[in-house]
């Protein structure tokens, strides 16, 4: 069975940093694209990033760029997200999706991991 399963979340102050993680299972990792999406409460999911399989060409968007960077590492069949200056006021639920086309249409979903502003 597919599973994806992020960690990392947790409380964090304005202007700090996390790093998450997304570990799978269950998929040839290498095969796909990952990508990390975000929903606030009472608010649609928007995309944050993702990362080719094979060259692993990145993309961002445009809230994120420079702050943020997508990683991989398909020996430990895992994606990473590390985030820096984190803004004030947000308490959103971050999911990383795996993807064999198109990333809005992923075909496999973690459960997310929270960050919460601590403020």
């Amino acid at each position: 069975q597919v599973q994806l399963v992020e960690s990392g979340g947790g409380l964090v102050q304005a202007g700090g940093s996390l790093r998450l993680s997304c570990a799978a299972s269950g998929l040839t990792f290498s095969t796909y694209h990952m990508a990390w999406f975000r929903q606030a409460p009472g608010k649609a999911r928007e995309y944050v990033a993702s990362i080719r399989r094979g060259a692993g060409n990145t993309y961002y968007a445009d809230s994120v760029r420079v702050r943020f960077t997508i990683s991989r590492d398909d020996a430990k069949n895992t994606v990473y997200l590390q985030m820096n200056s984190l803004k004030q006021e947000y308490t959103d639920v971050y999911q990383c999706a795996a993807a064999s086309g198109q990333i809005d249409r992923s075909d496999y979903w973690g459960q997310g991991t929270q960050v919460t502003d601590s403020s």
